[in-house]
């Protein structure tokens, strides 16, 4: 269902309060990535060129609910917008002093600091829709939750729309999972099968190929019969990734698991690495990156692809000397012709590590929510936008 556009609304001398996602990651007070900051900009600067006061609200971090700590303070955030806007953001503690006259931008506190946020008090909900004409939901990053300053206050808002951003992720899942260039590939990596079941499901359902790393994919391994070591592994779901297997051979699609593997001792940096056969692993030994051969086979199945989907990366990425089949698809990626949606916070972490992510189709800026959507999942956000029309 369409959603209601800040690009379509006249603003002029009005009140627009503008949702974000600015939970950026902090370390001993400083910004250490201002991505999300960033990725805000053109909606704020939407609102503020249209002639609007602009107040914008976000949380940070996991404080106490209904208490101040400084240590989740948005102060450091108003600080590099102000410098990103060229033009002074204040800070405001209490919802009822949030005033933007036309041209100015300010800052809401933390909203996890207001009593009632996390569950959706109606009270609250009205009370933040209530700070201005216009209430623009732009945080794809907090989407998947509802609380008051996201679904509650969409409900209850005189205007609600969403923001160029949150118009952007819809549009890039929506060109995955709606009506993709097929082929359609998914690439899904992480540590367990338990977190990404969900996903896995829907997606065999709308993929022609999908493709595991990670420590999904050892689980998938001894599905399939095969030793893992001393593996990260989840044996009590080799029952749910043997129909996993069994459902995409039915159904013609592709769903190759690796034919090598680099295996260690243990996960620490400087470990001696070693290439094994799946059917020639170590007892002893743990499983942490996909081998040669297998970054050959998934390269190229992922280069027929038309659409390509990637969560998760397939090794333990962070640490040397394990990055190189995370790496090798990343480049692939970006070489290739496809649209490949990048939606998840470490296979994002993964992309901009290598200077890649200028050369993929979409970078999501919401890991549990575009999690959520590939599950096949509402957002109450969304659902919350549609139903305003």
């Amino acid at each position: 269902m369409p959603v209601k556009k800040l690009a379509d609304l006249d603003c002029g001398g009005k009140t627009v309060v503008i949702r974000e996602d600015l939970n950026v990651p902090m370390k001993e007070g400083r910004i250490t990535n201002d991505k999300r900051i960033r990725a805000a900009l053109p909606t704020i600067g939407m609102a503020l060129d249209k002639g609007a006061g602009v107040i914008v609200l976000s949380h940070l971090g996991r404080p106490t609910e209904g208490q101040y700590e400084e240590q989740f303070s948005l102060k450091p955030v108003a600080a590099r917008l102000g410098e990103l806007l060229g033009r002074d953001v204040p800070l405001v503690r209490d919802p009822a002093e949030a005033k933007a006259t036309p041209g100015q931008c300010v800052l809401l506190e933390n909203v996890r600091f207001l009593k009632g946020e996390k569950k959706n008090d109606p009270a609250l909900a009205a009370q933040l829709a209530g700070l201005g004409d216009i209430y623009v939901m732009d945080a794809f990053g907090a989407a998947h939750r509802a609380h008051a300053s996201t679904e509650g206050a969409v409900r209850q808002a005189k205007v609600a729309c969403a923001g160029p951003l949150m118009v952007a992720e819809l549009a890039a899942f929506a060109k995955v999972l709606d009506n993709p260039a097929r082929p359609l590939a998914a690439v899904i990596g992480g540590s367990k099968v338990s977190t990404k079941l969900g996903l896995l499901d829907n997606l065999l359902a709308k993929v022609d190929s999908l493709v595991v790393g990670g420590g999904i994919a050892n689980t998938f391994l001894a599905a399939a019969g095969y030793g893992v070591g001393t593996s990260l592994c989840e044996p009590d779901l080799i029952p749910e990734a043997k129909k996993i297997m069994e459902t995409a051979k039915a159904a013609g699609k592709e769903l190759p698991l690796p034919v090598d593997v680099v295996t260690a001792r243990e996960l620490a940096p400087g470990q001696k690495a070693t290439v094994h056969a799946v059917d020639d692993m170590p007892a002893d030994e743990m499983i942490l990156d996909i081998g040669p051969k297998t970054v050959a086979l998934y390269e190229a199945l992922l280069a027929k692809a038309a659409t390509v989907v990637w969560n998760g990366p397939v090794g333990a990425f962070e640490t040397e000397p394990f990055g190189a089949g995370t790496k090798a698809l990343a480049e692939a990626l970006a070489a290739s012709k496809a649209f490949v949606v990048v939606g998840g916070g470490d296979s994002v972490a993964a992309v901009e590590g290598y200077g890649l992510a200028d050369k993929m189709g979409y970078i999501s800026t919401g890991g549990g929510a575009s999690l959520e959507l590939l599950e096949g999942k509402v957002l109450p956000s969304v659902a919350a936008l549609e139903d305003r029309g």
